[in-house]
């Protein structure tokens, strides 16, 4: 929700791996466009499309209200190691956590398993003496001649910014205060990250990790950042800029800056918020949220028209996508499983003469072969083109011609004379094995929450999620999904319908045998006040919502479970309560409660956020005659593994209870709607395609 009930225009800017994405709101009308991502300058891009829209509008960029913007941009350093030059100060005894990380092997039977290389090497890892204990008390002084050396070595190493991570520093960050402090006193122009403040949880590698991410991308995000803003007043919009955050919620460009490991999954977060918007307007209480973009394609489970929500997550995975390959980050973020499948993923032929997709990605520099900007590899979208789901001359609205031939002979040079199949047949491997992957990474996911993938209903959006729609359903057993308008740049949309919101989150152990409220009153005031100051002017004159999370197991466990605290202040009562309120959850994740254990409360979250504005349900729609197409072209039908006749159907000539019947292609500007033989769309009263089997 803004900021001030009298802004009507509002845009929302997401950069993507292959596009950046730009959606503009006035008094409720949408305009957008999709422009290729520049990675030199990634902020050229958002000026073209923000000038774009705007003209499209017909307002002048100083009449833009607020900018909301979300990156992958952080992501993407830390994914490919192009962060700043950055020195790690750790408790001595514990220089190697990060190298030796966890004691789980997330691929138990490779002899030759590789561990990912740990994002700070061990020369630029350095150590002083001190020591807390468990509880936050001091067990051994900070010794100063340490800190003095370490900040010496500092300086005469150039490090650009530097990581501070102790031993139990999230329950007492005392020290880690103090060397900041040092380090800044001597090097003022240095960058200094705290985990007592970028991730204040339990579990040493988790919180040395984070902090490390983030003082490895803080440079250059805070760069990025400072030049977004000149660039954008530049130009005429003077409006405010925010930043969507990976649990979903808007942040000032200022806490950004000093956090910016919480963007690293603000794209998708966007995505998921637009995907529980349009639940809540068609009450859909149990979705699937699928975005494919041009590099990567995420799935989300929206429940009770919420998405879900975690505390930690992984990026970088390094061995075929297997949790525990990748870098863990301990902040809150919607929840989702992300794979490389994406409109620019190229395919290969492995070792054993199969086809494989990913992850790796064209991106927008060079792009697909098609695209005839340099690139050579075959990928989706030059497999999609072959196959009939993209009009070569209507791509993007026509910005982008498409080169068939050069589609063609990408398919030909790297998979068809390799294992012996034409252009058109490595075009059909290439799709089918990228969906396969996805209806994998699907069904995993929600067999891994504990439910059946086939009672959930698809949204579908990014430029390539409504062309692979219809054939992920028939894997999945999915019966029914909705495409959106404004599909092609979802998460921008996203961004528009996302409230002003913090997370706050901190490990402290409490036992229920010896609860002591008066503390954890104290514990968790002192979060809420950190929530609220995150959003301080974000919030309009509603009541901010303030949602309180236990993360609790039975003593002696290794991990928790999320119990969800529905008491604003505790008493001497508080933990009978919450020991029922634990064990009926407990019972919900694994059948039945344990009897004769003691429970703890490991970790605590406080989000605030300003209110959703309500929305209207959208008024069932009688269904009319299916519409005769004004043309047709040859799609390939993957059930029948041949070429069919499908309909052309411009998507805003449709009117609500029109009924489209497969095979057909629903096309509009930054996306492509492909309904195979066994399915059909009813144009709905919001615009949105319900599209059901036959």
């Amino acid at each position: 929700m803004v900021a001030n009930a009298q802004r009507n225009c509002r845009v929302g800017v997401d950069i993507g791996g292959t596009f950046t994405d730009i959606a503009l709101e006035l008094d409720g009308v949408l305009h957008s466009t999709k422009v290729l991502t520049d990675y030199a300058a990634p902020e050229r891009a958002i000026l073209k499309g923000v000038s774009a829209v705007a003209s499209m509008a017909g307002i002048a960029l100083s009449e833009i209200d607020l900018l909301i913007h979300g990156t992958t941009l952080a992501t993407n350093a830390l994914i490919e190691r192009r962060g700043a030059r950055t020195a790690f100060i750790t408790t001595e005894g514990f220089r190697d956590v990060l190298e030796m990380r966890t004691e789980n092997r997330f691929e138990q039977y490779d002899l030759n398993i590789a561990l990912p290389p740990a994002l700070i090497a061990r020369a630029d890892r350095f150590v002083v003496r001190e020591r807390m204990n468990a509880a936050g008390k001091v067990l051994l002084p900070l010794d100063e001649a340490s800190v003095s050396a370490v900040a010496e070595a500092i300086a005469e190493g150039g490090y650009e910014s530097v990581a501070i991570g102790f031993i139990h520093a999230y329950t007492n960050g005392a020290h880690e205060v103090a060397v900041r402090e040092e380090i800044l006193k001597r090097l003022p122009h240095v960058s200094v990250s705290i985990s007592s403040e970028v991730s204040p949880q339990m579990r040493e590698f988790e919180r040395f990790n984070t902090v490390c991410a983030n003082a490895y991308v803080k440079p250059a995000i805070k760069s990025y950042l400072d030049r977004l803003v000149v660039s954008l007043k530049e130009i005429g919009v003077g409006c405010p800029v925010f930043m969507i955050h990976s649990g979903g919620g808007i942040v000032s460009v200022e806490s950004a800056s000093e956090f910016p490991v919480r963007l690293v999954e603000s794209g998708p977060a966007g995505g998921a918020i637009f995907a529980a918007d349009i639940a809540r307007r068609h009450g859909l209480d149990t979705v699937l949220s699928f975005d494919m973009g041009g590099t990567t394609a995420k799935i989300c489970l929206i429940e009770n028209q919420v998405p879900k929500t975690a505390k930690t997550f992984e990026v970088a995975r390094t061995y075929r996508f297997r949790k525990g390959s990748g870098m863990p980050i301990s902040i809150p973020v919607v929840e989702m499983v992300e794979i490389g499948a994406g409109g620019g993923s190229i395919a290969s032929v492995d070792g054993m003469r199969q086809i494989r997709v990913g992850p790796h990605s064209a991106a927008s520099e060079p792009g697909p072969a098609c695209y005839q900007r340099g690139g050579k590899n075959p990928t989706v979208t030059d497999a999609d083109l072959l196959l009939g789901k993209l009009d070569p001359d209507n791509f993007a609205g026509g910005a982008i011609p498409l080169s068939v031939e050069a589609s063609r002979q990408a398919m030909r040079d790297d998979i068809g004379t390799v294992i012996g199949l034409d252009p058109d047949a490595a075009a059909y491997g290439t799709c089918e094995m990228v969906d396969e992957n996805m209806a994998n990474a699907g069904r995993v996911h929600t067999v891994e929450n504990g439910k059946n993938i086939a009672d959930f209903t698809m949204i579908t959006f990014g430029g390539a999620g409504p062309l692979h729609a219809a054939r992920l359903c028939e894997k999945m057993g999915i019966s029914t999904f909705l495409v959106p308008p404004g599909a092609g740049v979802g998460s921008a949309i996203g961004f528009l319908r996302a409230p002003f919101g913090y997370e706050s989150v901190r490990s402290s152990v409490f036992t229920l045998s010896d609860f002591d409220f008066a503390e954890a009153n104290s514990l968790v005031d002192a979060m809420q006040a950190e929530a609220l100051g995150f959003v301080e002017g974000g919030l309009d004159t509603g009541e901010p919502v303030i949602e309180r999370t236990l993360f609790m197991r039975y003593a002696g466990q290794g991990w928790d479970i999320p119990v969800p605290l529905d008491i604003a202040r505790f008493d001497a009562g508080s933990a009978t309560r919450l020991a029922a309120t634990f064990e009926t959850e407990y019972e919900r994740f694994f059948g039945r409660a344990i009897e004769g254990l003691d429970i703890e409360i490991v970790s605590w979250s406080v989000k605030a956020s300003s209110p959703l504005p309500p929305v209207a349900r959208v008024a069932a729609v009688g269904q009319g005659s299916a519409i005769a197409p004004a043309k047709t072209r040859r799609l390939f039908e993957a059930s029948q593994g041949t070429f069919l006749e499908a309909g052309i159907h411009e998507r805003d000539t449709l009117k609500p209870g029109d009924v489209v019947n497969g095979p057909a292609v629903i096309v509009e500007r930054e996306t492509s709607a492909v309904l195979t033989s066994s399915f059909k769309a009813i144009v709905q009263n919001d615009g949105c395609l319900l599209v059901t089997r036959l």
